[in-house]
């Protein structure tokens, strides 16, 4: 599985929160469910906030900005299956958490749009991006830049699940 398998995934994966996006009224886009957590709002704000933070991360690593740091063994885990580990909840950084907002569609649009026109520039970066230049993700740890483009597909596929949960959950 190489970067040009993670940067289409992430095209995939994009498109459908962008469907989702037109399917569902602006007041049911603001609507927490009835179990709790957060709104669909909640989760486009902070899926591309944060996927834009990790490009921001992935973009030092790429042009040798960081650091040579160890990869913990349970990342490479997670970054070779593709997936976090399941039925095991995370709460998103304290960093991530203070920044969480209510966001309307149009503005989750534009978050989307500008993810992916970052992507797009970031992403020659990694042709020549030395594995042993790494940045430091708040939970993860060090990784480098191809790892952050694996952990941006992995969050990105992570948040569309609780996406889903939660649409079905307000029958949309």
């Amino acid at each position: 599985m190489g970067r040009e398998r993670d940067y289409q995934k992430i095209q995939e994966i994009t498109a459908d929160y962008r469907k989702r996006l037109l399917q569902i009224t602006e007041e049911k886009f603001i609507m927490c469910p009835t179990y709790g957590g957060w709104s669909c709002s909640e989760v486009y704000f902070h899926i591309f906030d944060a996927s834009m933070l990790s490009m921001k991360a992935m973009t030092a690593a790429a042009m040798g900005a960081g650091k040579d740091r160890k990869t913990h063994f349970l990342v490479k885990l997670i970054l070779f299956a593709d997936m976090l580990p399941p039925g095991k909840r995370f709460k998103a950084p304290p960093m991530l958490e203070k920044r969480l907002r209510m966001i309307t569609k149009a503005e989750a649009f534009d978050m989307l749009t500008g993810f992916l026109q970052g992507l797009e520039k970031a992403y020659p970066l990694l042709s020549d991006a030395s594995s042993h230049s790494k940045t430091k993700h708040p939970v993860m740890g060090y990784l480098n830049a191809k790892d952050w483009l694996r952990f941006i597909e992995i969050h990105l596929n992570h948040h569309l699940k609780q996406l889903k949960r939660i649409m079905d959950s307000l029958d949309i």
